[in-house]
């Protein structure tokens, strides 16, 4: 691959120090990553996909299912018959190790998926704190519709989940390819498209700008030396899948490559504050010039990772817990296998093999000395059920939250008995969320600078940059009470708090002034 870097004009950028990093540290942090997504979504594989080398004959698959999970990486081969070694594939077959029954159980994901419901579960309010109410007004509107026109609240549930699985997640702004039209159209809007009506500059810039998350596999990131919080270069490698058809040749059906198949690229996207360039297999395919005068990427960090570019994921904490709680169950599962059925082992009675077992059988003998003894069944284990309980509770403790936060009461109803309990209860997990509230927070702010920054640069929605700054405001968490939140704004509103104030707590948006 041969990379043109010139029209970067940046002296310090070496083309073989970014060419290295592409080919050399990009397949290893997206590997890490690809795992990380592995263990949260847990996809099913049939088994001998992949798995080249299974024996045909023996007892390896006698108690496997017709399928292995992605979690089954950490179990150990005696288990699994399985051995891994690093990130990648699936596993090596070990014929002397039978498969045994193997339990996953995910708590990796419902935890994750929880985490996402209490931060994302409901859209966020974004109000402007532009000067004017008027120009305040049609700035939120122009917000919601790049927003809305990006996928809303599903963008920003995808924002949550990216982030929590690999600690951190890029939201890229970018212009749409018809945004000239969006332009021309603003610039007939007397003022630039700031003093006509607001839902016709929403419109345009829906048209014009929209937000992308990015997800952590995908980003390589060139920090500066003196600022691990400045972005030199950005850096995105992916393979994207293209509508035309590849392979079916004779050459594809002798390597073992199947038929016909979608034909895929290697993607290479460079942005930095002055230019950006694309690449399709090494083949520099589109580039231009940044007008915005700034790297169009907001970082968000899952949880704060100081000195690192990277945040603190929710996944990689649990993994060896889950690892050993999965263990734990598997083998729970082959000792209940091995004992779930009473077993007789008869000695000095002709044919005992052949005789069935039932009730109102008898065995006779003459062999004084002939006896039959029961021996299997299920067994208590206390300690192995201790065991299990105190690992479900140590991932409880490492990722914050409980099964209460997913409805899941079991003894603890009698605590409930108020919302300050409820909080009380649920306070890890509330202290754990504010964290990510301002995080994520932030970095939504930063999103709807650069969006009103890039409008303004279009030409298709005129701000001041005093007047680009927003405030957000999350819904509660917790269930609420209707009656108390009603005369709590009540009684706000006899203080004088301004009524949009008080509308914007209750989740109502203020009527957009024409």
């Amino acid at each position: 691959m041969k990379l043109d870097l010139a029209n970067f004009a940046d002296p310090q950028l070496s083309e073989a120090f970014v060419a290295y990093l592409v080919r050399e540290v990009a397949p290893d942090r997206a590997l890490h990553f690809q795992r990380l997504w592995s263990y949260y979504k847990n996809e099913l594989t049939m088994l001998g996909v992949g798995l080249s080398e299974v024996p045909r004959g023996g007892n390896w698959v006698a108690s496997a299912r017709p399928y292995f999970q992605a979690q089954e990486f950490g179990l150990p081969t005696r288990i699994t018959g399985l051995s891994h070694l690093g990130y990648g594939g699936t596993g090596v077959p070990e014929p002397e190790t039978s498969r045994k029954e193997v339990v996953i159980e995910n708590d990796i994901g419902w935890r994750i998926d929880t985490g996402v419901h209490f931060l994302a579960g409901r859209p966020v309010g974004m109000e402007s704190l532009a000067r004017r109410p008027e120009d305040a007004r049609r700035i939120e509107a122009v917000l919601g519709a790049v927003w809305i026109s990006s996928g809303g609240l599903a963008l920003l549930q995808e924002t949550a989940l990216l982030g929590a699985v690999y600690g951190f997640v890029d939201l890229v702004i970018r212009v749409r390819p018809d945004s000239g039209d969006a332009a021309t159209d603003g610039a007939r809007d007397e003022g630039g498209g700031n003093s006509g009506d607001g839902r016709a500059a929403a419109l345009q810039a829906g048209r014009a700008v929209s937000i992308e998350a990015i997800e952590a596999p995908r980003v390589l990131p060139i920090l500066s030396e003196d600022d691990y919080r400045r972005l030199r270069l950005w850096i995105q490698v992916y393979r994207k899948e293209t509508n035309r058809l590849a392979g079916g040749g004779l050459l594809d059906r002798l390597l073992g490559r199947g038929g016909a198949r979608s034909e895929e690229v290697e993607a290479i996207e460079i942005l930095s504050p002055t230019w950006w360039q694309r690449y399709e297999d090494g083949v520099l395919v589109a580039e231009g010039e940044n007008p915005l005068g700034d790297v169009p990427v907001v970082h968000i960090q899952n949880l704060p990772h100081p000195g690192q570019y990277a945040g603190a994921g929710e996944v990689e904490p649990l993994v060896p817990l889950q690892d050993e709680l999965n263990t734990r169950l598997s083998d729970r599962a082959n000792r209940v296998t091995f004992q779930s059925f009473k077993m007789y082992l008869g000695k000095g009675i002709d044919g005992f093999e052949d005789r069935p077992v039932a009730p109102g059988r008898m065995w006779a003998t003459d062999n004084p000395d002939a006896t039959i003894e029961a021996f299997g069944g299920d067994a208590e284990s206390p300690g192995e059920n201790a065991h299990i309980a105190e690992l479900r509770e140590a991932m409880d403790k490492t990722s914050g939250i409980t099964p209460l936060a997913a409805g899941l009461l079991r003894d603890q109803l009698g605590n409930l008995s108020s919302a300050t309990a409820l909080k009380v209860v649920l306070m890890g997990m509330l202290a754990r969320l504010e964290r990510k509230r301002t995080l994520y927070g932030a970095g939504l702010i930063e999103a709807n600078h650069k969006v009103l920054d890039t409008l303004d640069r279009l030409g298709i929605f005129r701000t001041a940059p005093e007047d680009r700054a927003t405030r957000l405001h999350w819904p509660d968490p917790l269930p609420e009470n209707l009656s108390e939140k009603l005369a709590e704004a009540k009684a706000k509103r006899d203080l004088g708090v301004p009524a949009e104030t008080v509308l914007r707590e209750l989740g109502y948006e203020p009527a957009l002034a024409k």
